[in-house]
């Protein structure tokens, strides 16, 4: 039979997950799960058009990824999964097919998860989305893209939620280099400095020459950050003779830290965990390039008499 699609595998996978109860490696979800599709050796050899993985463990990983941002499975280790009390009660309850409609329906994480166009603050902006067989072909591939964009947002978030936290200050050192700041790898790493707070604080050059620095402060938190915190950064930029600042955090902050930002006579920039993860991914910092497609067009001029 053919390789099944997404809603297809979601439940076996949920089933699977249940019967055996403990953490289980993707790679072993594969193969225990391919028999139940009767599938034969030349369809899970199958390769994606751009050929780096196979189709079958491709669509079995977005299937428990869906599982696990709706909050049905855990996922204590990148790769490794297990069913939780969520997961379970879904299986009492949930349709044949787990769709990303169902999904959404029962797990608000989810919907937000993968509805494009929400802003900081959480307010969805979302433009009207044409039927698939309207859109063209360059249409689906920039919302093919969006969505994968969107995936590695969120495992980013998650990465830096459990890393160590002087391994967390490496990263934010490595951002600050990447974008320009500091003038060498060793001159960035002089902000730091090892703390109890699970983050750095400290001072680095803006510009290459030193002509100006920026105090920077990085916190590695979970709850919101509130106007008091941004306060006391803004009062630490005089200590530091700084009129400009770089508060970052993998949370968020609230609305009034951030319009108090907004009023002070400092330039502070506020860079929440969305915003983290989208400075990482556009300065290559903690992601690789898996694949690279490259569109061609006619070349009028080409054909052109001269």
């Amino acid at each position: 039979m053919a390789i099944p699609n997404l809603d297809d595998i979601r439940r076996p996978a949920l089933e699977l997950l249940a019967e055996r109860g403990s953490l289980t490696k993707i790679s072993d979800v594969f193969e225990l799960l391919a028999p139940q599709f009767n599938l034969n050796e030349d369809e899970l050899l199958e390769l994606l058009p751009s050929g780096t993985q196979r189709k079958w463990n491709n669509r079995v990983n977005w299937s428990c990824f869906d599982l696990f941002k709706a909050k049905l499975l855990d996922r204590p280790n990148k790769g490794y999964y297990r069913i939780n009390d969520a997961g379970r009660k879904a299986l009492k309850e949930a349709p044949e097919q787990i769709t990303r409609k169902y999904l959404s329906k029962v797990s608000k994480d989810f919907e937000d998860f993968v509805t494009p166009g929400l802003t900081p603050g959480g307010v969805k902006m979302v433009p009207p989305t044409p039927d698939p067989i309207e859109r063209t072909p360059d249409e689906q591939m920039g919302m093919a893209m969006k969505t994968i964009d969107r995936f590695l947002r969120s495992d980013l978030l998650e990465q830096l939620s459990n890393v160590k936290p002087y391994r967390f200050e490496q990263v934010v050192i490595d951002l600050l280099f990447a974008m320009g700041y500091g003038g060498s790898r060793e001159e960035a790493a002089q902000v730091t400095k090892r703390s109890g707070d699970e983050g750095i604080d400290g001072v680095i050059n803006e510009d290459r020459l030193g002509l100006d620095v920026i105090y920077v402060q990085a916190k590695r938190w979970k709850s919101t950050v509130g106007r008091p915190d941004v306060q006391g950064f803004v009062g630490a930029l005089a200590g530091k003779q700084a009129n400009k600042g770089v508060f970052i955090t993998t949370s968020n902050f609230s609305q009034e830290a951030i319009q108090f930002a907004r009023n002070i006579s400092q330039k502070v920039i506020l860079i929440d965990g969305a915003r983290l993860a989208e400075l990482m991914i556009e300065h290559n910092v903690g992601v690789s390039t898996t694949q690279t497609f490259t569109i061609k067009r006619v070349d009028s001029d080409y054909f052109e008499e001269s």
